[in-house]
């Protein structure tokens, strides 16, 4: 499939209602619990893309789009989400995480970006040159990685209870 901003927008727009129709209302025992060290749970992944929202994606739209000469990118703090998360509850994420969004896909589509757009670079800290269109189909990409996430996540927290099935269930063998 090749990029569209339309087919973008689509599925960035989804995402917080996938979040909070998966996560809203469960409890800690679902959303707290991780897979292990140095590994996230859906309440980690929210504030992480919470985090992103406010200076992760349209940020650097901005910059790739902006007359500056220097076009490079902030570092971005992969885990910042665990000291600006503490304090706030998994509902308190999801409804930030949602009002970030809609915020930003309004954004997004008032930039209405042009062919000649999508195709100016930006430098990213660690890969180098990247388009506009790259920035965004990473950024659809990386919504989705992190539902496969949070669904591992879970599904994990009841690998030991579904006797002889694991062999079927490859979500509980990644």
């Amino acid at each position: 499939m090749k990029f569209k901003l339309s087919e973008s927008i689509s599925v960035l727009e989804r995402t917080p209602k996938v979040m909070k129709s998966l996560l809203e209302g469960l409890s800690d025992a679902w959303t707290a619990q991780n897979e292990g060290p140095e590994t996230w749970s859906p309440y980690d992944v929210i504030g992480h893309l919470v985090h992103g929202e406010e200076t992760d994606w349209l940020p650097r739209i901005k910059i790739i789009l902006s007359t500056s000469e220097n076009k490079t990118f902030d570092p971005y703090d992969r885990f910042a989400q665990f000291e600006l998360s503490k304090g706030k509850s998994m509902q308190q994420l999801l409804d930030e995480f949602e009002s970030l969004r809609q915020s930003n896909m309004k954004e997004l589509r008032e930039l209405n970006l042009t062919k000649e757009q999508l195709q100016m670079q930006g430098i990213h800290p660690e890969l180098g040159p990247v388009t506009l269109s790259q920035v965004l189909s990473a950024w659809v990409v990386h919504d989705l990685g992190h539902i496969v996430q949070i669904s591992r996540v879970m599904a994990k927290q009841y690998k030991d209870e579904v006797g002889p099935w694991p062999q079927y269930l490859t979500v509980l063998n990644s």
